[in-house]
């Protein structure tokens, strides 16, 4: 299985509905929003086997300081098979010497990005304001 990652990639609205109803997102559910957040997001990352778009991640940020990765999903199917490394992989490299790399983890997900090298910061307790009951 050879997996293409890509920065540059063209999304279609089709396909990226059906890699996050697949993983259960709410966001799924917001076709035309999705699409929009991914096309402003500071960078888009994405995993295709054969042409099938199996996984993605996104960033935002300022340019020189601060990182976020809101969203990082690979298809069920792929999970466990080092997609969403390589994909974390990619956005790592691009955003190298950033000061901050951020992101939220729940479940499953810490152990993952642990693996990757992030940490808790410091006594810092996650917040936000949120109009849905999962994520």
């Amino acid at each position: 299985m050879t997996v293409i990652i890509n920065l540059q990639d063209t999304l279609g609205l089709d396909e990226v509905v059906t890699l996050y109803r697949a993983n259960e997102w709410s966001a799924a559910a917001k076709p035309d929003l999705l699409m929009a957040a991914l096309s402003n997001s500071d960078s888009v990352v994405t995993a295709r086997i054969a042409g099938k778009l199996v996984g993605l991640g996104n960033a935002i940020s300022d340019g020189y300081l601060v990182v976020y990765y809101p969203h990082l999903l690979v298809h069920p199917a792929f999970q466990g098979q080092g997609v969403g490394r390589q994909l974390m992989e990619a956005m790592q490299q691009k955003y190298r010497g950033f000061h901050q790399q951020m992101l939220t983890a729940d479940g499953d997900a810490v152990e993952f990005y642990k693996h990757l090298g992030f940490e808790r910061a410091g006594a810092t307790e996650p917040m936000w304001v949120y109009a849905g009951s999962d994520h």
